[in-house]
């Protein structure tokens, strides 16, 4: 609801009276869309100042490490709850009851299957494809399997999509991942949690069995709770605009996967995994430290501070304490994971760290998470998609369910040359 107004006047001149908007938390926005009508755009690259939409699902104040879904802060969620009562608490808005909450269950459960001649669509892939360019053609090509529920108008059927997105996402990866090195696909198994079933599909094979560590699952169902949403970020305003044009709910989350997939979203862990290796032993810890803190050095400590939270990342504290204990259970010897520690305890005391808040985040121990369980860094941007498909298909269903929506079309300062006389070819 408009409280007040904002006067726009240019030149001494009064342009427009813009009105003021302010919602249950966070900065208020000037409601700009009628400024078209007094001949002018913002220009904001980047969206950086500009609200795209209104959305009741995740509150974000960098400036205060506050992340909340729904209402409910992220540190309590990563302790109290799992990945799929999250799921349920996005695509709901409240907090399951015990029956709802098992009746949700059984119905991911009981989604976990793909379509047989799904799977045969890797075939079609070279077997050194990205497992990012498989999940993402995959994921778009599931469309032309469910006919019968692509009516993005009807609520029940998005919630439907919205479920076999969350439950097959899974079984997908590890298909893509199994692919890339040669194994057989394996299948879900009801009796196992949804992070159980994932680690499963990933690294069991036919010859013998695979016991999942508890430990471990319970890492990696908090590394998919840490990454369920985050916000109005690049691939969820993908997945959003994708969405505006009346897009089928799987075309627009393999929107999001592709967008994604840039390393400048979602490659963050990986990028950390590879600056360990670039860093490779821990006698030169302090050397690429050094590099780090002089100005006219390129190099950059990657999973350090965070472009949204300006003191610290609220999921990074769960996620230091679940790294501790995979590793600890694990008893890997790795010289990386040596020199991640390193770079973790330089981070924590050392004051030029300390005075610019440059902490560890959520991808420097989720990074070292899934190398220490052995994941491929290849699969690390995949494990994302597949925890952040639940806010997106969240974002993506609240969006269709608001009145009055309309397909995104963003506006351009143009810059190039006009009214230009065309000489045909033979006359050049």
């Amino acid at each position: 609801m408009a409280e007040s107004k904002a006067t726009l006047s240019i030149d001494g001149n009064v342009v427009a009276d813009l009105p003021i908007l302010s919602g249950s938390a966070g900065n208020d926005v000037i409601d700009i869309r009628t400024l078209g009508n007094y001949g002018y755009f913002t220009y904001d690259p980047g969206f950086l100042a500009t609200a795209s939409c209104e959305s009741a699902i995740t509150y974000i104040d960098g400036g205060k490490g506050i992340l909340q879904h729904r209402g409910y802060p992220i540190d309590s969620l990563a302790k109290q709850a799992n990945y799929l009562e999250v799921c349920y608490i996005l695509l709901n808005g409240d907090a399951p009851t015990s029956t709802q909450y098992d009746e949700f269950v059984d119905i991911i459960t009981n989604h976990t299957m793909v379509h047989e001649k799904l799977a045969h669509f890797f075939q079609g892939f070279l077997p050194d494809a990205h497992p990012m360019a498989m999940l993402c053609g995959v994921v778009g090509a599931m469309s032309s399997f469910y006919h019968s529920d692509l009516d993005i108008e009807d609520p029940v059927q998005r919630m439907r999509s919205a479920h076999r997105l969350i439950a097959k996402m899974p079984t997908i990866s590890a298909m893509a991942y199994k692919y890339s090195i040669g194994q057989p696909f394996v299948y879900p198994r009801n009796e196992l949690s949804y992070a159980e079933n994932f680690l499963h599909m990933m690294f069991s094979v036919p010859a013998e069995e695979y016991v999942v560590s508890p430990t471990v699952a319970r890492a990696m169902d908090r590394i998919f709770t840490l990454h369920a949403d985050h916000e109005q970020n690049a691939s969820t305003s993908t997945v959003r605009l994708a969405g505006s044009s009346g897009a089928n709910p799987y075309a627009c989350i393999a929107a999001g996967v592709a967008s994604l997939w840039g390393p400048a979203h979602g490659g963050a862990n990986e990028a950390c995994l590879k600056m360990l290796e670039q860093i490779g032993t821990l006698d030169r810890v302090d050397e690429f430290v050094a590099r780090a803190k002089d100005k006219s050095d390129s190099f950059r400590l990657m999973g350090f501070g965070h472009r949204v939270y300006k003191n610290f990342d609220p999921r990074a504290t769960v996620m230091r304490e679940t790294c501790h204990e995979v590793l600890k259970e694990l008893g890997i010897k790795d010289p990386l994971l040596d020199v991640a520690m390193a770079l973790e305890k330089v981070a924590l005391e050392d004051p030029y760290f300390i005075e610019k808040k440059l902490y560890p985040n959520v991808d420097f121990y989720s990074g070292i998470i899934l190398k220490a369980i052995g994941i491929p860094t290849n699969m690390f941007t995949v494990v994302f998609a597949m925890s952040r498909t639940v806010g997106w298909i969240s974002h993506w269903d609240e969006m269709l369910g608001q009145a009055g929506q309309k397909i995104g079309r963003p506006r351009q300062n143009y810059i190039g040359e006009i009214d230009r006389e065309f000489i045909p070819l033979n006359k050049r």
